[in-house]
């Protein structure tokens, strides 16, 4: 490693050692349930978790789709006959 590098690391782990832990704690941390902190964090998660559902029901539906139109290609070309006998 670097000094510079070396002199930076050593900085930030003496930064963090020194800082009193009420600083570097958030209020989920301290069990505060109630804060709003803690709502907000949650409505974050349920935004996320909703994002996601919906890209995965979408996925779903697009392979359905495909499933659905790729049964109607070979009913379709189940229909078709076949002309014997000529190149027309």
């Amino acid at each position: 490693m670097r000094p510079a590098a070396l002199r930076g690391a050593s900085l930030a782990a003496l930064l963090v050692a020194v800082t009193p832990a009420t600083a570097r704690a958030c209020a989920v941390c301290f069990g505060a349930a109630d804060s709003s902190m803690t709502d907000g964090m949650n409505a974050g998660i349920l935004a996320l978790l909703g994002f996601v559902g919906m890209v995965q029901v979408g996925f779903i539906a697009l392979f359905l789709r495909f499933r659905h139109r790729s049964k109607k290609l070979k009913e379709h070309r189940d229909s078709l006959q076949l002309i014997r006998g000529g190149l027309l």
